[in-house]
């Protein structure tokens, strides 16, 4: 890895280069803390509209953080943080699974819900607190910039934000489908941003 950076603070995501892994990371845990409260307290006819578009944004997440993002922090020497990070998106996909079974309008839905959302924001301070503090630290501004762009091509190829005019389009179909299946098709979008691939770059130098 790269020499260590000279700033530890961690600056906001509209202070970082457009491809920033940690500026992208944090832009998405925005996304993430809106979609939780809509889905929470929005209007009920539009919860399960949300919801869906939750799932297809945490899918995008947390996949790319295992697959591209951890095997750094585990680099640089945070063995047991990204084991510990990944141990706590396992246990929320979990919960996914069983959200998605409920009908979203029902007190059950609710109650399972409130437990999830704790566990997000938890999550997700944790990783803010001590995770990307250790990337920007550890690693150079290109290995930043690198790992930012891989996500960044697996978040269009795998959208999590359709807009409503698009239904019936790949993007609009990719909200439906059980947890299990959006995780698979993120791991295959991941697979193909490889550097190793002769195509990983293709269209990958932009949002």
């Amino acid at each position: 890895m790269g020499q260590a950076q000279q700033n530890h603070d961690q600056p906001p995501a509209a202070q970082l280069p457009p491809d920033d892994v940690v500026g992208v990371l944090l832009t998405q845990h925005a996304r993430i803390r809106k979609l939780l409260e809509a889905v929470r307290s929005g209007p009920a006819e539009e919860r399960e509209r949300n919801f869906r578009e939750l799932r297809a944004l945490l899918a995008v997440h947390e996949t790319a953080e295992e697959m591209i993002v951890r095997p750094t922090v585990k680099k640089i020497g945070g063995g047991e943080e990204a084991a510990a990070r990944n141990g706590e998106e396992k246990d929320a996909g979990k919960t996914l699974a069983e959200l998605e079974k409920l009908d979203s309008g029902s007190e059950e839905f609710v109650t399972v819900f409130a437990g999830f959302e704790q566990a997000v924001h938890e999550h997700a301070a944790r990783e803010e607190r001590e995770e990307f503090p250790s990337l920007r630290r550890l690693c150079t501004q290109e290995e930043l910039c690198r790992m930012g762009r891989r996500l960044l091509a697996v978040e269009r190829s795998a959208p999590t934000h359709p807009h409503p005019s698009t239904a019936g389009s790949t993007a609009a179909q990719w909200t439906f489908g059980p947890f299990a299946a959006l995780l698979d098709r993120v791991r295959d979008a991941v697979t193909s941003s490889s550097p190793e691939r002769p195509d990983a770059t293709a269209g990958s130098d932009g949002p």
